[in-house]
């Protein structure tokens, strides 16, 4: 098959083995074959061709797919495995009109969030900081106002972020939840104290920059981790610091999102205006992980009113890009499709489809994927032997996606595959289904691209928190 991937990682999970029954039958250290499939080193020649005779595949090709993998490698998606990187600052291309309201945007990543803030045309994000280049390359390219940042926020000055930042009107982002620590007392917090860790980083800049709001989101583990403690300490901070802050589970797809997707939100107000949470614009019966009867749900209670329209589904978001079979693309839309208002407002100003390139799968995995169904269980009997129960299944053209991942173009790794067509999500589909506009210009390889979709708080929920915001300013 065209354009399949003969890499260590991919032909392991379409053999359905675990790292460990790989590692053991090639007789190399687990430690070592993690790296490798990362493409962060490439394996020496006995160790290939032991892998390759494992994996069914001639050694030279093995060796030839590693070679391109660790060309294309991401040292980390987190601060517990970064790559040294030189700090470089890319000064803004356009002049912040004096009219807006500025935003500072951290942890920015490919700047998704904030991309939604400034679509309600009432903000002009001022600067982003990232730690990796190819997402603050993707910033760059679609915040004209924005100064971006690529640097490790432990090391970058804030009084140089607060320059650049010219004096931001809120502060936005979500610090990666790798490493979690207890948070100390604020006033124990000093600038380059390498027991800090990234919350308190931003409890920083809040706290030496006043910004008039703040918005911080998460996944929903720091509900419950250390029994909630964190969470009680993080709010803590904030009130330390001089905020009235709250949070909130907000499943994005009650807001116009086609995708289930739930994440924790906190804002403060310096002011110590109590936040009016956004009320949902659409219904979704989906199940909260939170539970549906908590009491910082976004709605609270029970299911709110039946005269709001479901949620966008699935097809509703990508019924007008044409088919493609597996290794294939296309930069055309559908013709004669009239697209539904969800597509209409994604499509709008852009005049050619990009990145609506479908992985190319191997026989194996086809026939996998031509049997596939809701879960890994559908499956016929022995077909895979391993996996969560969400691989190696469709999406419910009829419904809003499960929650994407930064592996939503590999069948093996989550529920990513076309709801009719046997091939997992392209690219392009993914963003539609995180709602990124087609205008949006992403930069970097497609694994980079791929990682920067499924990684994005998506730029739907920060246009909605953004309006919030506004209607209480």
């Amino acid at each position: 098959m065209t354009g399949h991937r003969t890499d260590i990682r991919t032909l392991r999970i379409e053999h359905g083995l675990r790292q460990a029954d790989l590692a053991r039958q090639a007789r190399v250290s687990a430690s070592s074959l993690r790296k490798w499939e990362r493409g962060l080193a490439i394996p020496p020649k006995e160790a290939t061709a032991r892998l390759a005779a494992a994996l069914g595949v001639p050694a030279r090709d093995l060796e030839r797919a590693q070679r391109l993998l660790s060309a294309d490698a991401i040292p980390g998606e987190g601060y517990t495995t970064r790559p040294d990187l030189e700090t470089g600052v890319r000064m803004r291309r356009d002049p912040v009109p004096p009219d807006r309201l500025r935003i500072l945007d951290l942890f920015c990543g490919s700047g998704g969030f904030s991309y939604g803030f400034e679509s309600t045309t009432e903000f002009a994000v001022t600067a982003g900081i990232d730690l990796l280049p190819d997402r603050i390359a993707t910033f760059e390219a679609n915040h004209p106002f924005a100064s971006s940042i690529t640097a490790d926020i432990r090391q970058f000055p804030t009084a140089k972020l607060e320059e650049l930042a010219q004096e931001p009107d809120a502060i936005i982002g979500g610090p990666p939840c790798q490493g979690f620590s207890s948070i100390r007392p604020f006033r124990t917090y000093t600038e380059g104290d390498a027991r800090n860790n990234l919350y308190e980083f931003f409890a920083m800049a809040v706290a030496r920059m006043r910004p008039r709001w703040f918005v911080l989101e998460n996944v929903l583990g720091l509900l419950t981790h250390r029994k909630g403690e964190s969470l009680r300490e993080l709010m803590q901070t904030f009130k330390d610091v001089g905020y009235r802050a709250d949070f909130r589970v907000i499943n994005a797809a009650l807001f116009g999102l086609p995708q289930n997707r739930e994440r924790l939100l906190i804002v403060g107000s310096r002011e110590g205006k109590e936040f009016r949470w956004p009320s949902p614009t659409h219904r979704s019966d989906h199940q909260s992980m939170a539970g549906n009867g908590h009491k910082r749900l976004v709605p609270p209670g029970p299911l709110f009113a039946d005269t709001l329209p479901d949620a966008v589904t699935v097809m509703e978001a990508i019924h007008d890009l044409p088919e493609v079979g597996a290794g294939e693309s296309s930069d055309q839309y559908k013709p004669d499709v009239d697209p539904t208002p969800y597509e209409a407002d994604m499509r709008s100003g852009s005049t050619k489809l990009t990145l609506h390139q479908a992985t190319g799968h191997s026989e194996r995995m086809l026939e996998i994927i031509r049997h596939a169904g809701a879960n890994r269980y559908e499956l016929p009997p022995g077909m895979v032997t391993s996996g969560f129960s969400s691989c190696y299944s469709r999406l419910d053209a009829d419904r809003p996606a499960v929650t994407l991942t930064v592996n939503f173009v590999h069948p093996a790794s989550n529920r990513c595959i076309h709801p009719y067509q046997d091939r997992a999500l392209t690219p392009r589909e993914g963003a539609r289904l995180q709602s990124f506009p087609d205008r949006f210009h992403f930069e970097g390889t497609r694994s980079q691209i791929v990682k920067q979709i499924g990684n994005a708080v998506p730029p739907l929920l920060g246009q909605t928190m953004a309006q919030a915001i506004l209607d209480q300013w």
